[in-house]
């Protein structure tokens, strides 16, 4: 059985083009979802995947219309693919998984998506490093200023307070007591 999906994510478009080409090209239930608050939330979507069945071939009006990346299309594909199901594209004609060429242009899109997760790591590293160079501190703001922490050192190693009396009185854990007492340690050799 042909099964349509239409999706709308601005106040611009409609679902009626998409729903014209889904039913003109033979699909008989159209699953439709309209413009949302949370893209990431999409009831029929949810739905039509739970409902295909072995030999259904979903069809859209666009890849992008099902999926919001590369690597949201190849999880939705996997999903069909594992009911063994089929996907079309109406202006994407070269996909179609349930033809070999369709089927090799869904692996090669696997491969770009893993380029692309590659690139994302690479950059978000880089800018890491670059971003600790300039001192910026990475991760949450520090609870404690530097003037605590040298307090939080004399408390323990001159006033003889244990780790944890320190931690209660700060409302830290015991393991940033630890930390805080590492680094002044550190700093005065």
């Amino acid at each position: 059985m042909l099964i349509g999906y239409a999706r709308v994510s601005t106040d611009e478009c409609t679902l009626d083009v998409q729903v014209w080409h889904l039913h003109d090209t033979g699909c008989e239930v159209i699953y439709e979802d309209s413009l949302l608050e949370d893209e990431k939330v999409r009831p029929a979507l949810r739905r039509l995947l739970q409902e295909v069945e072995k030999g259904d071939i979903v069809t859209v009006y666009r890849l992008d219309r099902l999926a919001r990346s590369t690597q949201h299309l190849l999880e939705i594909a996997e999903c069909l693919r594992q009911k063994d199901v089929g996907l079309r594209s109406i202006s994407e004609p070269w996909l179609d998984t349930t033809l070999p060429e369709g089927r090799i242009v869904m692996t090669v899109f696997a491969g770009i998506a893993d380029f692309e997760r590659a690139l994302i790591r690479e950059r978000t590293a880089i800018g890491r490093q670059n971003a600790r160079q300039r001192g910026i501190h990475m991760g949450r703001p520090a609870k404690l200023g530097p003037a605590e922490n040298v307090r939080i050192y004399e408390m323990v190693t001159r006033d003889g307070l244990s780790v944890a009396e320190v931690a209660e009185r700060f409302n830290v854990h015991k393991a940033t007591i630890y930390r805080i007492i590492s680094k002044c340690r550190s700093k005065k050799r």
